[in-house]
Order: C-alpha cells, then sequence, then structure tokens
C-alpha cells in the first residue's frame, strides 16, 4: 500500500542514520513526496501564497475527501511563474485553504511548511540530494 507523505517524512526523520533516510524516502517515493521535497528545498520554486499558517479547518484525519497523492498536482496553481499566475489572488488564496482541508491534516502541516520554505526537520537537504540527485537544481 502507497503511504502518505507524512508517513514517509515521518518515517525518514525516525531513522538514525542518513543512508537509512535515504532508504527510505527512494523506497516510498512517490510523485507527492518529490513535490514536497522540491517546494521546500529548491530556491527556483517561488510560492505564490502568503506566508504563514493560512486559515483553515484541518480534516479529520480517518475520513480525508482526498489526498496529497492525488492532488499535489494542484501545487501549479501556487508556484509563481505558472498556472496561478491568471487566477485572482482570492480564487488563489481560496483553492490553497480548499486543498490544506480536504487531505490529511498532518500533510497539511508539510505543505504549509513548504510553502513558508521551512526546512524538514530530521530530512536535510542534502539528504534530499542524496536520495533524488536530479530533483533539486544544484546552485
Amino acid at each position: 500500500m502507497v503511504k502518505l507523505v507524512h508517513e514517509v517524512i515521518s518515517a525518514a526523520r525516525k531513522a538514525k542514520a542518513n543512508p537509512e533516510k535515504i532508504k527510505i524516502l527512494q523506497r516510498d517515493n512517490t510523485a507527492a513526496l518529490r513535490d514536497i521535497l522540491r517546494g521546500t528545498y529548491d530556491k527556483l520554486v517561488v510560492w505564490n501564497v502568503p506566508k504563514g499558517e493560512p486559515p483553515h479547518k484541518p480534516s479529520d484525519g480517518y475520513n480525508d475527501a482526498s489526498n496529497l497523492l492525488k492532488l499535489n498536482k494542484q501545487f501549479k496553481y501556487f508556484v509563481k511563474g505558472l498556472e496561478g499566475d491568471q487566477l485572482p489572488k482570492a480564487k488563489r488564496e481560496m483553492l490553497f485553504i480548499k486543498l490544506l482541508e480536504s487531505i490529511h491534516p498532518e500533510d497539511a502541516k508539510l505543505v504549509i511548511q513548504m510553502t513558508n520554505k521551512k526546512p524538514i526537520t530530521g530530512v536535510p537537504k542534502s539528504v534530499v540530494l542524496e536520495a533524488f540527485p536530479k530533483l533539486l537544481v544544484k546552485p
């Protein structure tokens, strides 16, 4: 069964050594996981949503309408230079809140952390670069 993004990140955080973290990220690799990692660590990805935590009502977690494994495709509406630039600011922000409310609350926390460019505790950029060498643009 495919793990949710927060489950993979949690497992990688718990791993003691970097080789183990890398193995977990590679084993449970999904497009959504790579999107979260790239959105967090790639300096070329600039988010077009307000900083901080938007006002939203987290989902119940066990009864999510959808999940990040499907909805990560919506990130294109929230990155500067992509399709979301054509949307009015209020519409883009409403779509962002709707996304957060329809995914697992732990995944929503990762999305907010990503849009704020806050590094993932226990999963440093160096681990991401080793796990997925072509994912990030190297400075």
